[in-house]
């Protein structure tokens, strides 16, 4: 059994004397493990880095077991990693909600793609808030958890959208919201993809994407809590308010 990819490495960690375990988010075959025999000398380990985009050829005896890969790396994100701290953070965040949200070996090429491209930012730290809150969402969406954003699930206005259902998910208007305003969850314009999308809108919108990564994505998988890398992130970016 042998296939060949490309993909995002999430995770590395020490295998014996000189082997790693890595765990790579690939295009076509999704989030999945492999040995690399060396991974841990002094040539290879600097290559296995979270975040780094590697081409990966996989081989085992039978498709169950775990394999080996071996390993080309195709460019390096750590310069843009290490560029500050909410660059770090935010890496660390997003290859630890992948690793935690997707099963292993089912293809997510939507979320590859948007995956690739955040991370391609990485770095800009003015543009790349606002890129994960969207990635955030679309992570919503491919795990059947996708918020409507698009009408009031009260009144079916399409005005006037200030909150979201933490039930639903579904938008609701300040009107229709009435006495249970209180209960509900921030819908700023960023989170529709309207606006200038201040850091204050972002901050309210990550509010909003982590309630239901936190008490819808996390219980369907058995798992609780989130990723405390999530949060980390998080408070990085809120400091700047």
């Amino acid at each position: 059994m042998d296939w060949r990819d490309h993909g995002i490495l999430l995770t590395s960690r020490r295998h014996g004397e000189t082997a790693a375990i890595i765990e790579v988010f690939t295009e076509t075959h999704g989030r999945h493990a492999g040995v690399v025999r060396g991974g841990a000398s002094r040539k290879t380990a600097p290559i296995l880095q979270p975040g780094a985009q590697v081409d990966v050829l996989w081989r085992a005896r039978l498709q169950e077991h775990i394999g080996t890969f071996q390993v080309e790396p195709l460019r390096s994100r750590a310069a843009a990693a290490f560029s500050g701290r909410l660059a770090l953070s935010g890496l660390n965040a997003v290859v630890a909600l992948l690793s935690f949200c997707l099963p292993e070996r089912e293809p997510h090429p939507g979320v590859y793609g948007q995956t690739e491209q955040l991370m391609d930012l990485l770095g800009q730290d003015e543009i790349w808030p606002l890129a994960y809150l969207r990635w955030e969402l679309a992570l919503l969406e491919e795990l059947g958890f996708g918020l409507d954003l698009t009408r009031c699930a009260v009144t079916g206005a399409t005005d006037g959208l200030v909150y979201v259902s933490p039930k639903s998910g579904r938008a609701v208007s300040a009107e229709g919201a009435g006495d249970w305003a209180d209960k509900l969850l921030p819908l700023p314009p960023a989170l529709r993809g309207q606006g200038t999308a201040p850091d204050d809108e972002i901050a309210a919108g990550l509010q909003t994407t982590g309630y239901f990564l936190s008490h819808r994505v996390a219980p369907s998988l058995g798992h609780t809590p989130l990723p405390e890398a999530r949060a980390r992130f998080v408070d990085q970016f809120t400091r700047r308010l």
